[in-house]
């Protein structure tokens, strides 16, 4: 469309280079002499005459301009995903998903980002949002909305039945950081210690969870601090540790080993269990001296649509994202920590469109996922 309306405009500009329209005219006017009146009259006849095509020309070309701009909006597929708080790594992620998506498709699927106050509000609006509408929350929160348990009691269930799975994104990741001349080299070295967990995050939550599993619960000290002071307490030795979950690699964690020697610890097969969550290995030299692979708990994090996206839409979505996850690794590590069998980790239905995808990459994929 673009190029037959460009094809018009050169023709419009050679026309009036080369004459053509004047022998488009009546020939009584092209080929009379011109002399007084009469040849004022027959070239003021010429010159309404070719401002007529000159006008027909122009309105022809806008008009096709119109069409081209409309039909090119109509081929782009929208797509809203929901997200996380501006200033949180989640959200940064769900740029670079938008940007890949872009690159990836040519501009043909167009992600606009939203900001959200987390992965409950994402759930919820599931139940009204139409179209296009992708979201980000751990899949057992979606399993509870589906339940009608938890913040979601009283919702209507079948509203959130349509939710489906595309693709994992990085986990929440728990690190329990200590200072390497704390001694601390697994759970039971943190007895006596002091730990600064922060306050109110997922977290913080989650370390005290695991330290009241564990046995720990009133064994620890807990620093009464915001956990954004860490790294700075730790280097200065007004703390022994300190516990964060975010994706890995961890800026936080990154920065604390840049300057100190610390001990990420490992959970072991009966701790991980305790914790109810996922297994995820931290890979060795992950982190500055870090010898050995770290094995820890995580909590996933999963894109999810629903029912009213077509299957071409899914498809394509989840395609580009494991085309696009190599190239957003480049410059952020924590797409690196991605990888297929995170697939085992969504319990409930995977989008028919991104099943499709998954059985042309040879993903795995279990039946109750079906």
């Amino acid at each position: 469309m673009f190029s037959m309306t460009g094809n018009l405009v050169h023709f419009a500009k050679t026309a009036l280079k080369r004459g053509w329209i004047l022998r488009a005219l009546p020939p009584a006017n092209r080929f009379a002499p011109k002399f007084g009146a009469q040849a004022d009259k027959r070239t003021n006849h010429k010159g309404e005459e070719t401002l007529k095509v000159l006008r027909t020309l122009g309105v022809i070309t806008a008009g096709l301009m119109a069409l081209s701009a409309a039909t090119a909006a109509q081929a782009e597929t929208r797509v809203t995903l929901k997200s996380a708080k501006a200033a949180s790594s989640y959200y940064q992620m769900a740029a670079q998903f938008a940007e890949a998506m872009k690159t990836g498709t040519d501009g043909a699927v167009i992600v606009t980002v939203e900001e959200s106050q987390g992965s409950v509000q994402n759930v919820m609006e599931a139940m009204v949002r139409p179209g296009n509408y992708v979201f980000t929350s751990p899949p057992g929160l979606v399993g509870l909305a589906q339940a009608g348990k938890g913040p979601f009691e009283g919702r209507p269930t079948e509203k959130f039945e349509a939710v489906r799975a595309l693709f994992p994104i990085p986990s929440l990741t728990m690190h329990f950081v200590m200072r390497s001349d704390s001694g601390a080299t697994d759970f039971a070295g943190l007895e006596g210690k002091t730990i600064l967990l922060g306050k109110g995050s997922f977290g913080a939550k989650e370390g005290e969870k695991y330290l009241d599993l564990f046995g720990l619960g009133g064994k620890v000290e807990l620093a009464d601090a915001e956990l954004s002071n860490a790294v700075a307490a730790l280097k200065n030795g007004q703390i022994d540790g300190f516990v964060t979950a975010g994706s890995w690699p961890a800026p936080n964690v990154i920065e604390a080993a840049a300057g100190t020697d610390v001990n990420v610890l490992s959970l072991s097969d009966d701790q991980l269990a305790l914790t109810k969550r996922d297994k995820t290995v931290i890979p060795a030299g992950t982190y500055n001296g870090q010898d050995k692979d770290i094995t820890t708990a995580s909590l996933s994090v999963v894109a999810f649509a629903t029912t009213q996206m077509d299957d071409d839409t899914a498809y394509q979505l989840t395609k580009t994202f494991w085309e696009q996850k190599a190239k957003m690794g480049e410059s952020s590590s924590w797409w690196n920590g991605v990888a297929p069998d995170m697939l085992g980790n969504i319990n409930g239905k995977i989008h028919p469109g991104a099943l499709r995808y998954y059985a042309e990459a040879g993903f795995p994929v279990r039946d109750d996922q079906r």
